[in-house]
């Protein structure tokens, strides 16, 4: 309700679209040519996205796309860390879960791969993605497959995703 002081021009409007901060310095705030390939995995920028082709465009111009960069670069953007008994016991067959959805979610989206895994001093394991997606997907494919529990902690506005399942 409106006192009767106050116009409709005094009402602020909080409806508006605000465009998204970003704070991926592996995003570019342009596009690309289109089209463009990546030099490294062969990935090609076209119509607005990295995608995967079967022929490769003959003018096209190169660069590296975001994912080969990172990797290049070791900087993560997200973090899964595999802990628990029931982990350690079942790693191979757990660790073969991950790298199938990592490898579905990749044949559609080039952008979504793993950068590393490497085994902690404590015993867990840490898979390093080049996108902040993956670890969340991971998870939840994990807890589907074999319950345990999941947990999700985005720090400030870093871009990167810490993810931790366990069993």
């Amino acid at each position: 309700m409106m006192s009767r002081n106050m116009t409709h021009t005094s009402i602020k409007r909080r409806d508006r679209l605000l465009k998204e901060r970003s704070m991926d310095a592996y995003r570019s705030d342009h596009k690309l040519s289109d089209p463009t390939l990546c030099q490294i995995c062969g990935a090609v920028y076209s119509a607005g996205r990295w995608q995967w082709r079967e022929t490769l465009p003959d003018e096209a111009k190169e660069t590296r796309c975001p994912a080969c960069q990172r990797i290049h670069d070791r900087v993560p953007a997200g973090y899964l860390t595999l802990s628990g008994d029931f982990f350690n016991e079942h790693r191979k067959e757990i660790m073969r879960l991950v790298h199938n959805h990592v490898e579905r979610q990749r044949t559609q989206h080039p952008l979504q791969r793993i950068i590393d895994t490497h085994t902690l001093e404590s015993g867990e394991m840490e898979i390093t993605f080049t996108e902040f997606h993956l670890p969340k997907g991971v998870g939840e494919a994990l807890k589907k497959a074999y319950q345990g529990e999941l947990h999700l902690h985005f720090p400030g506005e870093s871009g990167q995703l810490r993810a931790s399942w366990s069993r």
